[in-house]
């Protein structure tokens, strides 16, 4: 037979430890080519541009007509 606990974990304890288990927001930055909010550290989705630079290039949707 496992180990069991000696006793009950309260509610507080218990709630306690679960406080740093909530979603934290990301953190978004303006991106200096097209200005659309995009992660830091990373390409920008967008453009392309990362740094000053274009890194990907990044096809455009063409309108059906």
């Amino acid at each position: 037979m496992p180990p069991l606990p000696k006793r009950k974990v309260s509610k507080g304890r218990r709630d306690r430890r679960r406080s740093h288990h909530a979603l934290k927001p990301r953190n978004l930055v303006v991106c200096s080519n097209c200005g659309s909010l995009r992660l830091p550290h990373t390409v920008c989705p967008t453009c392309g541009f990362y740094k000053g630079r274009e890194v990907i290039e990044v096809e455009t949707e063409k309108e059906s007509s």
